[in-house]
């Protein structure tokens, strides 16, 4: 047995859920790093390297990008009762707490005290967002190809302005192509 079938054997749907909803609790408004956090680094249930590969297929899928990994990774461990309770666990916390907010908000909607807390609610945002990027991509930091056509990426879409979708079809073969050859 494989170490990715003995660890596929030991992840629930029940742990699936109990796993995205602290996820979804913990990471209101922005779970991709959380996420990362508890599959990678907590319960070890996917390398770096693979966390980073599902979340870049699931990017090119239709949906919210943690949506879909949340999808994926149940149903690789537990089927598709472990997509549900995945996709359940993630989304159950925040549906309530939108719910409630939204209460809030309509009834204290025009504090200048709330402003406030929503300004720096979005700042530690983005620097979780960054936090984010650099672990994901530390994986493929010794691997030149991935850093070329990451930087190709970037250049055509905030250089050139190009749509994403077209960067992604234009250099998705390439790097095919490129690691393929290079692992013959």
């Amino acid at each position: 047995m494989t170490d990715d079938q003995s660890a596929a054997a030991k992840v629930s749907a029940r742990d699936l859920f109990l796993g995205f909803l602290t996820v979804g609790v913990q990471g209101f408004g922005g779970v991709l790093p959380w996420a990362r956090r508890m599959i990678v680094e907590e319960r070890h249930w996917l390398s770096e390297v693979e966390f980073t590969d599902l979340l870049s297929l699931c990017q090119l899928l239709p949906g919210p990008n943690i949506v879909n990994l949340s999808i994926a990774l149940g149903n690789r461990f537990a089927g598709p009762l472990g997509s549900l309770a995945a996709v359940t666990g993630l989304l159950a916390a925040p549906f309530a707490i939108v719910l409630a907010l939204g209460m809030l908000y309509a009834a204290y909607g025009n504090s200048a005290a709330l402003g406030g807390v929503f300004r720096n609610l979005g700042a530690a945002a983005a620097g979780l967002v960054l936090a984010t990027a650099w672990k994901v991509a530390k994986p493929y930091i010794k691997r030149p190809e991935a850093i070329v056509v990451a930087a190709i990426a970037f250049v055509a879409v905030v250089g050139f302005g190009w749509p994403l979708v077209y960067v992604v079809l234009a250099l998705a073969p390439i790097s095919i192509a490129w690691v393929w050859r290079l692992a013959r």
